[in-house]
Parts: C-alpha cells; sequence; structure tokens
C-alpha cells in the first residue's frame, strides 16, 4: 500500500513538472538587475509585486529573535535592500505610464522599521532594534533643562537675596534670644560662684585700687598742669587762664567708675552697699553717681 502512494506522489510531482515546462519552457523568469531594463508596464507592475512578497517574509522572519545576532543582520541588511529596489520599480512604473505608488501606495512594512537618528534611509526591523549597540541609539536622551537667561536670573534677586530682610523673619531674633539668655544665665551663675568664694570682694578693692591710682595720677597731672598754668599767667596778668577740659581718658575713667558702682547697686548684697560706701566716706570720695 505504501508502495503505491509513493508512485502516485511521484507520478504527481512528474505531472507538474511537466506542465511547468509546457508554460514556461526557458525555466522561471528571473527579475531584472535593473528596473530601467524592464520596457513592459505589467512586468513592472509583476515585479514589485515579487519584491513586497520577500520582504513581508523576511519581515516575518526577523522577527524571531533566536535566529542570531549575525543571521538578523543580513536579513535586516536584505530588506533594508529589498525596501530600495522597490523605490526603483515604482519609479520605473510612473516612467512607464502607471500611477505613483509612492504617494498611493501602502507603506506597512515601510512604517515597521525605524530610522536611527541621522542615518536616514537605512532602518531597523523587529529584532534588529534590539541588537547590542542599536538599542542604546535608540534610547532617547532626557531633554537638557532650559538655561536660563539674565533676565529670569535677575527676577529672582530681591531685598531677600541680599540679606536685607534677615530680621523680619523672626528666626534670627529667636536665636539671639537663646543665646542671650544662655549668656546671662552664666554671668549670673559666674557673679555668685565668685560671691560666695569671696573673689567678687577681691576683684571690687582690685578695682578701687586701680581707680585710686588713676585718680592720684590725674589729679598729679592736674595740679603740674595748673603750676605751669599760674607761671604763665605770671608773665602776663590780663591773659584769661583757659578753662578746664578733661581729656578723653579721664572721661573713659569716670564713666568706668559709674558703670561698676552701677553693678554693685544692681547686684551686691545690702551690707556690701553700706560697707563700700562708707569706706568711699571716709576716704572723701563724692557717691553721686
Amino acid at each position: 500500500m505504501a508502495r503505491n502512494q509513493e508512485k502516485a506522489m511521484s507520478m504527481l510531482s512528474r505531472w507538474y513538472k511537466y506542465q511547468r515546462e509546457l508554460h514556461n519552457p526557458g525555466g522561471p523568469e528571473k527579475r531584472p538587475y535593473l528596473a530601467t531594463e524592464c520596457h513592459s508596464l505589467q512586468e513592472a507592475e509583476k515585479w514589485r509585486l515579487q519584491i513586497i512578497k520577500e520582504i513581508a517574509r523576511k519581515v516575518s522572519q526577523i522577527q524571531n529573535a533566536g535566529l542570531g545576532e549575525f543571521r538578523i543582520r543580513d536579513l535586516n541588511d536584505e530588506i533594508n535592500k529589498l525596501i530600495r529596489e522597490k523605490g526603483h520599480w515604482q519609479d520605473r512604473i510612473v516612467e512607464l505610464g502607471g500611477p505613483n505608488y509612492h504617494k498611493i501606495g501602502p507603506k506597512m512594512l515601510d512604517h515597521e522599521g525605524q530610522e536611527l537618528p541621522g542615518n536616514r534611509g537605512y532602518k531597523y526591523f523587529g529584532a534588529a532594534k534590539d541588537l547590542p549597540g542599536v538599542r542604546e541609539l535608540f534610547e532617547e536622551e532626557p531633554p537638557k533643562p532650559p538655561r536660563k537667561t539674565r533676565g529670569d536670573l535677575m527676577k529672582d534677586i530681591d531685598a531677600y537675596y541680599y540679606g536685607y530682610l534677615d530680621d523680619e523673619d523672626g528666626v534670627l531674633m529667636k536665636l539671639e534670644e537663646e543665646v542671650e539668655k544662655k549668656a546671662r544665665h552664666l554671668a549670673i551663675e559666674e557673679w555668685k560662684l565668685k560671691k560666695e568664694t569671696g573673689e567678687l570682694d577681691k576683684e571690687l578693692e582690685e578695682e578701687e585700687r586701680k581707680e585710686r591710682e588713676e585718680e592720684e595720677k590725674r589729679r598729679k597731672e592736674l595740679q603740674e598742669k595748673k603750676d605751669d598754668d599760674n607761671e604763665d599767667t605770671s608773665t602776663d596778668e590780663h591773659t584769661i587762664a583757659p578753662l578746664e577740659v578733661p581729656s578723653q581718658k579721664d572721661v573713659e575713667i569716670e564713666l568706668l567708675r559709674k558703670k561698676k558702682m552701677e553693678l554693685l547697686l544692681k547686684y551686691a548684697s545690702e551690707d556690701l552697699q553700706r560697707t563700700s560706701m562708707n569706706a568711699k566716706t571716709l576716704m572723701g570720695r563724692d557717691l553721686n553717681i
């Protein structure tokens, strides 16, 4: 039974071969290498359709990523070559008086390909777009931020930029208040500690001693100045003696003495104040502030 089927298939194959030779005695017709060699509109239409079928077949094959890198690259090159050849045949059809397929023809197969930026004409189809070195080229770079002009930069410059309104936001005032409280607390604790250990009395005595020395020195200078003035006035009785004007150093000493007296009245106890006043009374000093 199998032998009869093989004979039948063999006879069918010979019959098909006979029919092909009968209708086409010269064998299968080959597409011309150049489109300009074709002078028939019908033949040009036929070769264009043949190229479209080959492109569709190869596009379906290149979708398989398992073909390997080299086979995918070859198929992609062949597809691009067929697309260029199709364009030549479409130009030839227009020259022979046929329709312009560049405008009215379907372009589904052409749209499946993707061109690289700056490489117009060559397209990548299917798995060729994921080949090493090609995938990175298709990745879009993030857009660069627009560069600001000088006018845009000047819009953000105001009084806050120069720090003129830093004191009005309330933040700096709070920080200063906290630092001031800490400094005041430390000063009070230091004063209390000195008062308990007796260092405050020693400091006051030392300051008073220095004040006495300064006043004694100043008194001597004034006395010497008066003696010099008296000598000058003795030569000329009608000359008016100049007014005594305290120097800057005298003013500073007097202000320091008053400031110390204010601190003593503010922080010292009543006994200490009374003792200090008695001591100064005995020395004949003025207590007025």
